[in-house]
């Protein structure tokens, strides 16, 4: 399948309605997984998920990220969703923002 222009980047904070830690972590690691799975170019930190791709794929991804929480076992999850679209691509790229960061 051929990859689409990036022309959006979001984080993804999926907040699973679950009681435990543990059951957080689990489902939430779920949730990346499942974004992983996407073959996009994404980075994972401690309160979001990172991804840059098509905006089309993005938004269903990030519908998808609200089922997989649910299937994981969570009763329903909140989502903060933070999104950068430019139609004609040329976003601020991931590794443009934080690679100094990671040398």
């Amino acid at each position: 399948m051929e990859r689409k222009e990036i022309n959006a980047s979001i984080a993804i904070q999926v907040l699973p309605n679950v009681v435990e830690n543990e059951e957080i972590v689990r489902v939430v690691d779920e949730v990346i997984e499942f974004i992983k799975s996407k073959g996009l170019k994404m980075n994972v930190a401690p309160f979001e998920t990172t991804v840059e791709g098509d905006f089309d794929e993005l938004m269903e991804i990030v519908k998808e990220c609200q089922i997989v929480a649910v299937k994981a076992g969570a009763e329903g999850a909140m989502s903060y969703v933070k999104i950068n679209y430019k139609p004609k691509g040329d976003i601020l790229k991931i590794d443009e923002k934080i690679s100094k960061y990671n040398r």
